[in-house]
Protein backbone atom coordinates (compact mmCIF):
# COMPACT_ATOMS: atom_id res chain seq x y z
CA UNK A 1 0.00 0.00 0.00
CA UNK A 2 1.47 3.42 -0.88
CA UNK A 3 2.46 5.81 1.88
CA UNK A 4 -0.18 8.26 2.99
CA UNK A 5 0.32 11.85 1.96
CA UNK A 6 -2.32 13.59 4.07
CA UNK A 7 -0.61 15.97 6.54
CA UNK A 8 -2.08 16.73 9.97
CA UNK A 9 -4.26 19.85 9.99
CA UNK A 10 -3.25 22.22 12.80
CA UNK A 11 -5.79 25.04 12.83
CA UNK A 12 -8.85 25.54 14.99
CA UNK A 13 -12.32 25.17 13.58
CA UNK A 14 -15.09 22.62 13.35
CA UNK A 15 -14.12 18.97 13.45
CA UNK A 16 -15.73 18.45 10.06
CA UNK A 17 -13.74 21.32 8.55
CA UNK A 18 -10.47 20.26 10.19
CA UNK A 19 -10.69 16.85 8.60
CA UNK A 20 -12.22 17.80 5.28
CA UNK A 21 -8.90 17.04 3.58
CA UNK A 22 -8.44 13.65 5.25
CA UNK A 23 -8.91 10.56 3.18
CA UNK A 24 -12.51 9.41 3.55
CA UNK A 25 -12.73 5.67 2.79
CA UNK A 26 -15.91 4.15 1.50
CA UNK A 27 -18.25 2.63 4.06
CA UNK A 28 -17.33 -0.85 2.84
CA UNK A 29 -13.92 -2.18 1.98
CA UNK A 30 -12.00 -0.35 4.72
CA UNK A 31 -8.87 -1.77 6.29
CA UNK A 32 -9.66 -1.95 10.00
CA UNK A 33 -7.28 -2.92 12.79
CA UNK A 34 -8.89 -4.26 15.98
CA UNK A 35 -6.64 -4.25 19.06
CA UNK A 36 -7.75 -6.76 21.68
CA UNK A 37 -9.90 -8.56 19.15
CA UNK A 38 -10.68 -11.77 21.04
CA UNK A 39 -12.31 -10.17 24.09
CA UNK A 40 -15.95 -9.53 24.91
CA UNK A 41 -16.48 -6.87 22.23
CA UNK A 42 -14.09 -8.18 19.60
CA UNK A 43 -15.74 -11.60 19.63
CA UNK A 44 -18.81 -9.95 18.06
CA UNK A 45 -17.19 -7.00 16.29
CA UNK A 46 -14.72 -8.85 14.09
CA UNK A 47 -17.36 -11.08 12.42
CA UNK A 48 -19.59 -8.01 11.93
CA UNK A 49 -16.83 -6.12 10.16
CA UNK A 50 -15.93 -9.07 7.94
CA UNK A 51 -19.56 -9.60 6.96
CA UNK A 52 -19.79 -5.90 6.08
CA UNK A 53 -16.98 -6.32 3.55
CA UNK A 54 -14.07 -4.84 5.50
CA UNK A 55 -10.47 -6.05 5.52
CA UNK A 56 -9.84 -6.83 9.21
CA UNK A 57 -6.52 -7.13 11.01
CA UNK A 58 -6.65 -8.46 14.58
CA UNK A 59 -3.95 -7.60 17.11
CA UNK A 60 -3.81 -9.84 20.20
CA UNK A 61 -1.30 -11.46 22.51
CA UNK A 62 -2.18 -14.74 20.81
CA UNK A 63 -3.00 -16.42 24.11
CA UNK A 64 -6.79 -16.54 23.85
CA UNK A 65 -9.55 -17.36 21.41
CA UNK A 66 -12.89 -15.58 20.84
CA UNK A 67 -15.71 -16.42 23.22
CA UNK A 68 -17.74 -17.65 20.24
CA UNK A 69 -16.36 -19.04 17.01
CA UNK A 70 -17.61 -18.06 13.58
CA UNK A 71 -16.35 -18.67 10.03
CA UNK A 72 -15.50 -15.00 9.56
CA UNK A 73 -12.43 -15.43 11.77
CA UNK A 74 -10.84 -17.44 8.96
CA UNK A 75 -10.80 -14.31 6.80
CA UNK A 76 -8.85 -11.99 9.09
CA UNK A 77 -5.17 -11.11 9.14
CA UNK A 78 -3.72 -11.92 12.56
CA UNK A 79 -0.93 -10.03 14.30
CA UNK A 80 0.52 -11.18 17.63
CA UNK A 81 1.83 -8.47 19.95
CA UNK A 82 2.39 -7.94 23.65
CA UNK A 83 1.05 -4.42 24.03
CA UNK A 84 2.21 -3.88 27.59
CA UNK A 85 5.78 -4.84 26.76
CA UNK A 86 5.82 -2.92 23.48
CA UNK A 87 4.37 0.14 25.20
CA UNK A 88 7.26 -0.05 27.66
CA UNK A 89 9.67 -0.38 24.74
CA UNK A 90 8.00 2.50 22.90
CA UNK A 91 7.32 0.40 19.80
CA UNK A 92 3.61 -0.47 19.91
CA UNK A 93 2.33 2.70 18.28
CA UNK A 94 4.74 2.35 15.37
CA UNK A 95 3.69 -1.28 14.91
CA UNK A 96 0.05 -0.23 14.58
CA UNK A 97 0.86 2.72 12.30
CA UNK A 98 2.80 0.38 10.01
CA UNK A 99 -0.40 -1.60 9.37
CA UNK A 100 -1.71 1.46 7.45
CA UNK A 101 -5.32 1.14 8.53
CA UNK A 102 -8.27 3.32 7.61
CA UNK A 103 -9.51 2.82 11.17
CA UNK A 104 -8.00 1.45 14.37
CA UNK A 105 -10.39 0.15 17.02
CA UNK A 106 -8.59 0.07 20.36
CA UNK A 107 -10.45 -2.13 22.83
CA UNK A 108 -7.71 -2.55 25.43
CA UNK A 109 -6.22 0.84 26.30
CA UNK A 110 -6.26 1.67 30.01
CA UNK A 111 -3.64 4.36 30.65
CA UNK A 112 -3.02 7.86 29.38
CA UNK A 113 0.56 7.07 28.40
CA UNK A 114 -0.56 4.16 26.23
CA UNK A 115 -3.28 6.26 24.59
CA UNK A 116 -0.96 9.18 23.91
CA UNK A 117 1.68 6.95 22.39
CA UNK A 118 -0.82 5.51 19.91
CA UNK A 119 -2.19 8.94 19.03
CA UNK A 120 1.32 10.24 18.40
CA UNK A 121 2.15 7.31 16.13
CA UNK A 122 -1.07 7.67 14.10
CA UNK A 123 -1.16 11.47 13.88
CA UNK A 124 -0.99 12.63 10.26
CA UNK A 125 -1.88 9.22 8.81
CA UNK A 126 -5.54 9.89 8.04
CA UNK A 127 -6.47 6.96 10.28
CA UNK A 128 -9.60 7.13 12.44
CA UNK A 129 -8.90 5.97 16.01
CA UNK A 130 -11.94 4.55 17.82
CA UNK A 131 -11.24 4.05 21.52
CA UNK A 132 -13.11 1.88 24.03
CA UNK A 133 -13.73 3.69 27.29
CA UNK A 134 -16.21 2.93 30.05
CA UNK A 135 -19.39 4.29 31.60
CA UNK A 136 -17.29 4.64 34.73
CA UNK A 137 -15.87 7.82 33.24
CA UNK A 138 -19.08 9.11 34.88
CA UNK A 139 -19.36 9.25 38.67
CA UNK A 140 -22.40 8.94 40.89
CA UNK A 141 -25.66 9.86 39.20
CA UNK A 142 -27.24 13.24 39.93
CA UNK A 143 -29.58 13.49 36.96
CA UNK A 144 -31.13 10.51 35.17
CA UNK A 145 -30.62 9.50 32.52
CA UNK A 146 -26.91 10.28 32.50
CA UNK A 147 -25.79 11.89 29.24
CA UNK A 148 -22.45 12.82 27.75
CA UNK A 149 -23.15 16.38 28.91
CA UNK A 150 -24.43 15.95 32.48
CA UNK A 151 -22.17 13.17 33.77
CA UNK A 152 -20.52 13.88 37.12
CA UNK A 153 -16.80 13.64 37.86
CA UNK A 154 -15.46 10.08 37.96
CA UNK A 155 -13.92 8.41 40.98
CA UNK A 156 -11.54 5.50 41.29
CA UNK A 157 -8.39 5.09 39.19
CA UNK A 158 -10.09 3.15 36.38
CA UNK A 159 -12.84 5.70 35.79
CA UNK A 160 -10.50 8.67 36.19
CA UNK A 161 -8.07 7.23 33.63
CA UNK A 162 -10.86 6.47 31.14
CA UNK A 163 -12.27 9.98 31.49
CA UNK A 164 -8.86 11.58 31.05
CA UNK A 165 -8.20 9.55 27.91
CA UNK A 166 -11.59 10.47 26.43
CA UNK A 167 -10.96 14.17 27.10
CA UNK A 168 -7.50 13.98 25.56
CA UNK A 169 -8.89 12.33 22.42
CA UNK A 170 -11.66 14.89 22.08
CA UNK A 171 -9.13 17.74 22.44
CA UNK A 172 -6.79 16.11 19.91
CA UNK A 173 -9.49 16.06 17.25
CA UNK A 174 -10.84 19.51 18.09
CA UNK A 175 -7.34 20.93 17.60
CA UNK A 176 -7.12 19.46 14.11
CA UNK A 177 -4.99 16.45 14.99
CA UNK A 178 -5.86 12.79 14.72
CA UNK A 179 -9.51 11.98 14.02
CA UNK A 180 -10.79 10.14 17.10
CA UNK A 181 -13.97 8.80 18.67
CA UNK A 182 -14.51 7.27 22.11
CA UNK A 183 -17.29 4.83 23.00
CA UNK A 184 -18.12 4.07 26.63
CA UNK A 185 -19.95 0.76 27.14
CA UNK A 186 -21.87 -0.32 30.20
CA UNK A 187 -21.50 -3.70 31.93
CA UNK A 188 -20.75 -5.81 28.87
CA UNK A 189 -22.56 -9.14 28.97
CA UNK A 190 -23.10 -12.03 26.61
CA UNK A 191 -22.72 -15.78 26.13
CA UNK A 192 -19.40 -17.07 27.38
CA UNK A 193 -18.78 -15.25 30.66
CA UNK A 194 -20.43 -14.35 33.96
CA UNK A 195 -22.46 -11.12 33.84
CA UNK A 196 -22.50 -8.64 36.69
CA UNK A 197 -25.15 -10.16 38.93
CA UNK A 198 -28.10 -8.81 40.93
CA UNK A 199 -25.84 -7.62 43.77
CA UNK A 200 -23.45 -5.82 41.45
CA UNK A 201 -20.72 -8.45 41.64
CA UNK A 202 -19.62 -11.80 40.21
CA UNK A 203 -20.56 -13.97 43.21
CA UNK A 204 -22.02 -17.17 41.67
CA UNK A 205 -23.80 -18.19 44.89
CA UNK A 206 -26.37 -15.42 44.36
CA UNK A 207 -27.71 -17.21 41.29
CA UNK A 208 -27.88 -20.48 43.19
CA UNK A 209 -29.85 -18.95 46.08
CA UNK A 210 -32.33 -17.20 43.78
CA UNK A 211 -32.91 -20.39 41.77
CA UNK A 212 -33.70 -22.22 45.01
CA UNK A 213 -35.95 -19.54 46.46
CA UNK A 214 -33.52 -18.98 49.34
CA UNK A 215 -33.12 -15.59 51.10
CA UNK A 216 -30.63 -13.14 49.62
CA UNK A 217 -29.26 -10.17 51.53
CA UNK A 218 -29.29 -7.00 49.41
CA UNK A 219 -27.14 -4.02 50.49
CA UNK A 220 -28.69 -0.57 50.58
CA UNK A 221 -32.19 0.10 49.33
CA UNK A 222 -32.21 -2.34 46.43
CA UNK A 223 -33.20 0.56 44.18
CA UNK A 224 -29.64 1.11 42.97
CA UNK A 225 -29.28 0.64 39.23
CA UNK A 226 -26.85 -1.10 36.89
CA UNK A 227 -26.25 -0.45 33.19
CA UNK A 228 -25.85 -3.72 31.32
CA UNK A 229 -25.35 -3.93 27.58
CA UNK A 230 -25.07 -6.91 25.25
CA UNK A 231 -21.64 -7.37 23.69
CA UNK A 232 -23.19 -7.54 20.22
CA UNK A 233 -24.86 -4.16 20.73
CA UNK A 234 -21.51 -2.71 21.77
CA UNK A 235 -20.01 -4.25 18.63
CA UNK A 236 -22.81 -2.64 16.62
CA UNK A 237 -21.90 0.76 18.05
CA UNK A 238 -18.22 0.35 17.19
CA UNK A 239 -19.08 -0.73 13.65
CA UNK A 240 -21.33 2.30 13.25
CA UNK A 241 -18.64 4.63 14.55
CA UNK A 242 -16.15 3.27 12.03
CA UNK A 243 -18.59 3.39 9.14
CA UNK A 244 -19.97 6.85 10.02
CA UNK A 245 -16.62 8.53 10.30
CA UNK A 246 -17.78 12.12 9.81
CA UNK A 247 -20.63 11.83 12.31
CA UNK A 248 -18.37 10.16 14.87
CA UNK A 249 -15.42 12.55 14.47
CA UNK A 250 -14.40 14.08 17.79
CA UNK A 251 -17.40 12.65 19.63
CA UNK A 252 -17.87 10.51 22.72
CA UNK A 253 -20.78 8.15 23.27
CA UNK A 254 -22.22 6.14 26.14
CA UNK A 255 -23.32 2.70 24.89
CA UNK A 256 -25.81 0.73 26.97
CA UNK A 257 -29.03 -1.21 26.66
CA UNK A 258 -32.20 0.87 26.36
CA UNK A 259 -33.31 -0.31 29.82
CA UNK A 260 -31.55 -0.66 33.18
CA UNK A 261 -32.11 -2.98 36.14
CA UNK A 262 -32.32 -2.16 39.83
CA UNK A 263 -30.71 -4.60 42.24
CA UNK A 264 -34.06 -5.83 43.58
CA UNK A 265 -35.67 -5.88 40.14
CA UNK A 266 -32.78 -7.94 38.79
CA UNK A 267 -33.08 -10.39 41.69
CA UNK A 268 -36.81 -10.80 41.13
CA UNK A 269 -36.14 -11.31 37.41
CA UNK A 270 -33.59 -14.08 38.04
CA UNK A 271 -35.88 -15.85 40.50
CA UNK A 272 -38.70 -15.76 37.96
CA UNK A 273 -36.54 -17.65 35.45
CA UNK A 274 -36.86 -20.61 37.81
CA UNK A 275 -40.51 -20.13 38.72
CA UNK A 276 -39.52 -18.68 42.11
CA UNK A 277 -40.32 -15.56 44.11
CA UNK A 278 -37.24 -13.68 45.26
CA UNK A 279 -36.86 -13.52 49.04
CA UNK A 280 -34.86 -10.37 49.58
CA UNK A 281 -33.58 -9.04 52.89
CA UNK A 282 -32.33 -5.42 52.77
CA UNK A 283 -29.22 -4.95 54.92
CA UNK A 284 -26.80 -2.14 55.67
CA UNK A 285 -23.54 -1.91 53.78
CA UNK A 286 -21.67 -2.63 57.01
CA UNK A 287 -23.63 -5.85 57.47
CA UNK A 288 -23.10 -6.80 53.82
CA UNK A 289 -19.35 -6.30 54.10
CA UNK A 290 -19.23 -8.45 57.22
CA UNK A 291 -20.93 -11.41 55.52
CA UNK A 292 -19.52 -11.12 51.98
CA UNK A 293 -16.11 -11.99 50.56
CA UNK A 294 -14.18 -8.68 50.31
CA UNK A 295 -13.72 -9.01 46.55
CA UNK A 296 -17.46 -9.35 45.99
CA UNK A 297 -18.40 -6.68 48.55
CA UNK A 298 -16.01 -4.23 46.91
CA UNK A 299 -17.40 -4.94 43.45
CA UNK A 300 -20.96 -4.45 44.73
CA UNK A 301 -20.07 -1.03 46.12
CA UNK A 302 -18.30 -0.01 42.88
CA UNK A 303 -21.34 -0.92 40.77
CA UNK A 304 -24.25 0.02 43.03
CA UNK A 305 -22.95 3.24 44.57
CA UNK A 306 -22.85 4.85 41.12
CA UNK A 307 -26.50 3.86 40.48
CA UNK A 308 -26.35 4.82 36.82
CA UNK A 309 -28.89 4.86 34.00
CA UNK A 310 -27.65 6.19 30.67
CA UNK A 311 -29.29 7.86 27.72
CA UNK A 312 -28.67 6.30 24.30
CA UNK A 313 -30.06 9.34 22.47
CA UNK A 314 -26.71 10.63 21.20
CA UNK A 315 -25.46 7.41 19.56
CA UNK A 316 -28.94 6.84 18.15
CA UNK A 317 -29.06 10.34 16.66
CA UNK A 318 -25.53 10.58 15.29
CA UNK A 319 -24.68 6.96 14.49
CA UNK A 320 -28.02 5.20 14.05
CA UNK A 321 -27.41 2.96 17.07
CA UNK A 322 -30.37 0.64 17.65
CA UNK A 323 -29.74 -1.75 20.53
CA UNK A 324 -31.33 -5.12 19.89
CA UNK A 325 -31.13 -6.29 23.49
CA UNK A 326 -32.83 -4.92 26.60
CA UNK A 327 -30.97 -5.27 29.87
CA UNK A 328 -33.38 -8.04 30.84
CA UNK A 329 -32.74 -10.04 27.66
CA UNK A 330 -29.01 -9.39 27.88
CA UNK A 331 -28.53 -10.93 31.32
CA UNK A 332 -30.78 -13.86 30.44
CA UNK A 333 -28.74 -14.58 27.31
CA UNK A 334 -25.55 -14.59 29.34
CA UNK A 335 -26.99 -16.65 32.18
CA UNK A 336 -28.61 -19.22 29.91
CA UNK A 337 -25.20 -19.94 28.39
CA UNK A 338 -23.73 -20.48 31.86
CA UNK A 339 -26.50 -22.92 32.78
CA UNK A 340 -26.28 -24.82 29.50
CA UNK A 341 -22.51 -25.19 29.88
CA UNK A 342 -22.57 -26.16 33.54
CA UNK A 343 -20.73 -23.01 34.60
CA UNK A 344 -23.10 -22.13 37.45
CA UNK A 345 -24.91 -24.22 40.06
CA UNK A 346 -28.71 -23.90 40.00
CA UNK A 347 -31.34 -25.66 42.07
CA UNK A 348 -33.79 -26.35 39.25
CA UNK A 349 -34.13 -25.96 35.48
CA UNK A 350 -34.86 -22.67 33.80
CA UNK A 351 -38.52 -22.17 32.87
CA UNK A 352 -37.86 -19.45 30.30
Amino acid sequence: MPARTVPPVRHRGSVRACHAQSRAPSVTGMRIVVIGATGHIGTFLVPRLVRAGHDVVTVTRGSSTPYADSPEWQQVERVTADREQEDRDGTFGDRIAALRADAVVDLVCFTMSSAEALVTALRGSGTHLVHCGSIWRAGVSHVLPVTEENATEPFGDYGVQKDAIARMLKHETAEGGLLTTSLHPGHISGPGWMPIGPLGNLDPTVWTKLSAGEPVEVPGLGAETMAHVHADDVAQAFQLAVEHRDAAAGEDFFVTAPTALTARGYAHLVASWFGQEARLEPVSWDRFRETTVPEHAGASWEHLSRSQVFSTEKPRRLLGYEPAWTAEATVLDAFRWLVEHGEVDVARPLVV
